[in-house]
């Protein structure tokens, strides 16, 4: 396995991390996981800003997992190249985690423009 497709496996993880912060800020209790979803569009505070970053990782997976895939089927991509474009982009959701939930948009709308930025790169480097 390469660093890059270790990097998908973590991509798919770092949503989860964002729904325990939501969950442990909003005040979760067992007894509120009969309708978790409920339960996150009601809290609010960096809590909902947790859930809101959850949200978007789901949405930027599929797209990350999807650039490393075709970087690595179509192969004239060096993997050293890959390899740091995809830590690179897990080091931008971290960032962009930090920024939603510190609410500092602008800074978070630029982290973000970065990270699909480098799943773009994904797709350059392989022609």
């Amino acid at each position: 396995m390469t660093v890059a497709l270790w990097c998908v496996l973590i991509a798919i993880f770092l949503p989860y991390l964002c729904t325990i912060v939501a969950k442990a800020s909003g005040g979760f209790r067992l007894r509120d996981n009969h309708d978790p979803r409920d339960f996150l569009d009601s809290v609010d505070g960096v809590a909902r800003r947790a859930h809101a970053a959850q949200l978007n990782s789901f949405e930027v997976t599929p797209a990350f997992a999807a650039a490393v895939i075709v970087a690595h089927l179509v192969g004239t991509a060096e993997l050293v190249t890959v390899n740091v474009l995809a830590v690179l982009f897990i080091t931008s959701r971290l960032l962009y985690i930090i920024c939603y939930l510190a609410d500092w948009a602008a800074l978070r709308s630029l982290v973000w423009f970065i990270g699909m930025a480098l799943i773009a790169a994904f797709f350059f480097v392989s022609m």
